[in-house]
Parts: C-alpha cells; sequence; structure tokens
C-alpha cells in the first residue's frame, strides 16, 4: 500500500509542478530575509546616529533660542514641512509658481501612469485626488501596452539587425552575442551614464547618487529621496522636464525588456531544472517495474 501511494503522491508532484515552485517560492523568500538583514547592518546604524544628531542639534537649538521653546519649534518644523509640499525654497521666498507648472505637473503625470511615484508632489485638493485615481486607473494600463509595444520594436529592430548581419557573415551566433553586448553597453551608456552627468552637473549630485537614482526611477521604485527637477533653489532650463519624460519612457521601455530577457533566463534554468528532475524519475521508474514482477510471481 505504501509504494503505491508514494507513487501517485510523486504522480501528483510531478503534474502540480509543486518541487519547482516550492523551490522559487522558497529562494524568493530567502532572497527577500537576506535582502532585509544586509540593509538592516547597512542602515540601522546609520539612523540611530542621525538620531542622537538630531536630539543634540534640537537641545542645542533651545538652548541658543529659549524664547521659542518646545512649541514653537514644533510649528516651525511643520510650517517648513508644509513650505516643501508647497515648493517653497527656504532659502528665499520665491516659489516660481511652485511645482505645479506646467512642465512639472506634466512630470508627475508621467510618474503616474509608470507607477513611479516619487512622492515628492502630491495631489492636495479633493477634485486633484479623485483626477488622479481616474487618471491612473485608464493611464496604468495604457503605459503597459505601449512600453510593451515599444520594447518589442527595440527588440524587433535588434534581431533584424542581427540577422542581416548573419546573412553577411558565416559565424552567425559570435555575431548575435556580439550585437546583443554592444546594444547592451551602448543602452546602459544612454540610459545611465549621459542621464547621470547631466544630474551631476545640473542637481549637485555626485556620481553614486545620480546612478541610483536612475535606477531607482527606470525600475519604477521610486523611493523619492533623489528628485530631478524638484529643487525651488535651482532655475531649471525649460528643456530640462522634457528630456526628463523621454529619457524616463524610453528608459522603461529599455529597462522591462532587460528585466523580460532576465526574466526568460531564470525560467531556462527552471526549465533546465525540471528536465532533470523528470529524467532521473523516469530512469528509476524501470527499476520499480522488475521489482513488481518478482513480487507477482513469489506469489504465484
Amino acid at each position: 500500500m505504501l509504494p503505491v501511494f508514494s507513487g501517485k503522491l510523486c504522480q501528483f508532484l510531478r503534474v502540480t509542478r509543486l518541487p519547482s515552485i516550492l523551490f522559487l517560492g522558497v529562494f524568493y523568500v530567502a532572497y527577500v530575509l537576506v535582502g532585509g538583514l544586509v540593509f538592516w547592518k547597512l542602515e540601522g546604524w546609520y539612523v540611530l546616529q542621525q538620531i542622537d544628531l538630531l536630539k543634540e542639534k534640537r537641545i542645542k537649538l533651545l538652548e541658543k533660542y529659549p524664547c521659542v521653546g518646545q512649541n514653537g519649534l514644533r510649528e516651525l518644523a511643520e510650517m517648513i514641512k508644509a513650505a516643501s509640499v508647497s515648493g517653497l525654497s527656504p532659502d528665499s521666498n520665491d516659489t516660481a509658481d511652485g511645482f505645479w507648472k506646467f512642465t512639472s505637473s506634466s512630470v508627475f503625470a508621467a510618474t503616474v501612469v509608470t507607477t513611479i511615484g516619487y512622492g515628492n508632489i502630491i495631489p492636495l485638493t479633493t477634485a486633484g485626488q479623485i483626477f488622479c485615481v481616474l487618471f491612473a486607473l485608464f493611464g496604468i494600463p495604457l503605459n503597459v501596452v505601449i512600453l510593451n509595444r515599444v520594447g518589442k520594436y527595440m527588440l524587433a529592430i535588434e534581431r533584424n539587425f542581427c540577422n542581416f548581419l548573419e546573412k553577411k557573415f558565416d559565424r552567425g551566433k559570435c555575431v548575435r552575442i556580439s550585437i546583443h553586448s554592444i546594444s547592451f553597453v551602448s543602452s546602459a551608456l544612454l540610459y545611465f551614464m549621459l542621464p547621470m552627468l547631466l544630474f551631476k552637473a545640473y542637481e549637485g549630485w555626485s556620481y553614486a547618487e545620480a546612478i541610483y537614482y536612475c535606477f531607482i526611477t527606470l525600475s519604477t521604485i521610486g523611493f523619492g529621496d533623489y528628485v530631478a527637477d524638484h529643487n525651488p533653489a535651482i532655475i531649471y532650463p525649460e528643456w530640462y522636464s522634457c528630456l526628463m519624460a523621454a529619457w524616463i519612457f524610453f528608459g522603461l521601455a529599455w529597462l522591462a525588456l532587460l528585466i523580460n530577457h532576465s526574466i526568460d533566463l531564470l525560467e531556462s534554468v527552471n526549465a533546465y531544472l525540471r528536465g532533470r528532475q523528470n529524467a532521473q524519475i523516469q530512469v528509476e521508474e524501470p527499476k520499480e517495474q522488475p521489482e513488481k514482477g518478482l513480487k507477482v510471481e513469489e506469489t504465484r
């Protein structure tokens, strides 16, 4: 009874592909937990250090301006927070129409439909919040469709170019690998290196901060700790927002294409492991059949 039950259980697991799903699930959970552990070790001590420094600065500020008091300091902090949301620079009284200019509003609309969601600009009116929900409800699927089409078009251009060169040269695989490598390097330069230099020049960020912002934006993570075209103390040229919008759109299409290639690679590895498992099961099954035949002869 036990061998029959174990055989049915193995057949059920093969049909449902439960081992591969469990493997991917365990790997996913382990990956997230390890990432959380690394972030905790890297950032936890720094946050505690910053909290201690802020407490010391608050004590010194209250000692320097005793007339402010704890309540006055709280009101001042709330006023500064409200000013930053509205686009008022603490260095001057010039708001330059705040964040809700036409160019910055268009960039905000782009961050809504692309699900980047920096959080630096938020609709405060009831009408604006309702429109944001409706705008995102139809805009997000439209954005997915368009990015998918653009990504496939970019991939089709690359494949057609590879096929054209393969006909001209004998070494087809080498040509295809070379074209893919050149395309990856040139795209990385176009969507990461050049914007990094631009953001360093106009935003005053370091190279690490600029490349970090590029990836966080194009991957639609969008923490909002670094946002281009956001500093009220900086006067940006008019073309800056338009160039940012174009960079975000085509960069998202390219990164989505790259992520799809990574998913295909992981699925290929998973299929390879599943194929090896099925082959091993097929090798073990013929060994079990002669044993069953011997048991039948002994009963006779």
